[in-house]
């Protein structure tokens, strides 16, 4: 009676099997939405989204003279006053002084050439002229003696004690003494000439700086033949070539077109290639009043405001052109981003840096407009890479990937 009671309450292998196969399903099917639901979150965050190309910009340092320029243009500095130093006269190179760098002064003997032969000459020179100031001592007696024994004579002839044949030949000697005592003179003053030209000729082998310049470029060396045409064979024409870094200046082409941009006096900032980093100030010195047929450009001169000895010439240069001179303020850089990376969600503004393969966002406080740039107060450091576009793809943890090429 017992296993009567016990089998009623067994379930067929039947309908247990369908219970189970009924809870699967179940299950199955209460799942299938989650999974749809978690999906749709990932894809949402960007887990799960396909990598958006994107254009990217870097944070950097801007100077505030870009929101005022006019225009800008590309030359180089120039030394106003510059020269190839040479001889005047045909050498060999006997002694130089300089090397490149070296700092000349006006006046200052940089180089010599052999100069035995002028300084015999010069010597020569010096001897005649001391022989004919000896001459003209031993003449100047000679009319003294001559002129006081015509004096002598006149006294002799008033009283009757001599003839006049006698005067008339102290007369005589007295006239042919002073002509001796005028040789004598000139000879001295072409003496005197020709030794102020040998000394010429000596200073022409003593090779000057014609004023107070650095050197650029040492030419020849000793032993070298200086010639002033440089037209003989393995001859040199300028022994070095220096330039005076005082007159520095920028020597820039400006467009026909955009000439009436600029004007003489106009305040402009200078960049130079060597030094990315730095801004000099400038003015606008001089436009050339000419213009470059085959360019069609107009030469404009750019003085530097301030010298630094750290500015050469040759260096390449650009130059903006500004509407107005800057303050202490607006000559400092400042932290910009492009403007195109800023957005603004939830009131909040942002930009998306990239870090990987994934978009950050990151809050920020802007400050002042620069062109097309705005200035970072915090929030971004330089050389941050930022996302420019498509910034309406882009969430937090967006998969990115760069252009090609």
């Amino acid at each position: 009676m017992a296993d009567d009671d016990l089998s009623k309450l067994k379930i067929p292998k039947s309908e247990a099997h369908f219970a189970r196969s009924h809870r699967r399903r179940k299950f199955r099917w209460l799942l299938i939405p989650l999974l749809i639901l978690l999906g749709a979150g990932l894809y949402a965050t960007g887990i799960f989204a396909p990598a958006v190309e994107v254009e990217l910009a870097s944070v950097s340092l801007v100077f505030p003279s870009q929101s005022l320029t006019q225009l800008n243009a590309s030359g180089y500095v120039v030394a106003q006053r510059k020269a190839a130093v040479a001889s005047k006269v045909t050498g060999r190179l006997e002694w130089l002084g300089v090397e490149e760098g070296s700092l000349v002064k006006e006046g200052q003997v940089i180089a010599r050439l052999e100069n035995r032969d002028t300084l015999a000459a010069k010597d020569q020179a010096e001897a005649e002229l001391q022989r004919a100031r000896t001459e003209i001592a031993r003449t100047q007696a000679e009319q003294h003696e001559a002129q006081v024994n015509f004096r002598r004579f006149q006294e002799l002839l008033a009283d009757g004690i001599i003839s006049r044949a006698e005067f008339d030949r102290a007369e005589a000697r007295h006239l042919q003494a002073e002509a001796t005592v005028k040789a004598a003179e000139a000879t001295v003053s072409t003496a005197r000439a020709a030794l102020r030209g040998a000394e010429v000729a000596l200073d022409y082998t003593r090779i000057r700086a014609p004023f107070d310049a650095v050197v650029l470029t040492k030419n020849a060396d000793i032993g070298d033949i200086v010639t002033p045409i440089g037209a003989a064979a393995e001859a040199k024409a300028a022994v070095v070539n220096i330039a005076d870094l005082d007159s520095l200046q920028i020597e820039a082409d400006v467009s026909e077109s955009n000439l009436e941009k600029v004007h003489v006096g106009q305040p402009c900032e200078i960049q130079l290639d060597a030094f990315p980093e730095r801004r000099f100030a400038g003015a606008v010195h001089m436009i050339v009043p000419t213009a470059d047929r085959t360019k069609a450009t107009v030469l404009v001169k750019v003085r530097f405001l301030a010298k630094d000895p750290k500015i050469l010439p040759e260096m390449s240069a650009r130059v903006a052109f500004l509407e107005r001179p800057l303050t202490d303020k607006e000559q400092q850089p400042r932290t910009a981003v492009s403007r195109a990376a800023v957005v603004e969600r939830d009131g909040k503004t942002l930009v998306f840096r990239v870090e990987g393969e994934r978009a950050q966002a990151s809050e920020m406080v802007t400050g002042e407009e620069l062109g097309d740039m705005v200035e970072v107060r915090s929030g971004l450091q330089v050389g941050d890479k930022v996302i420019i576009r498509p910034l309406d793809r882009i969430r937090e943890g967006s998969r990115v990937k760069l252009p090609r090429g």
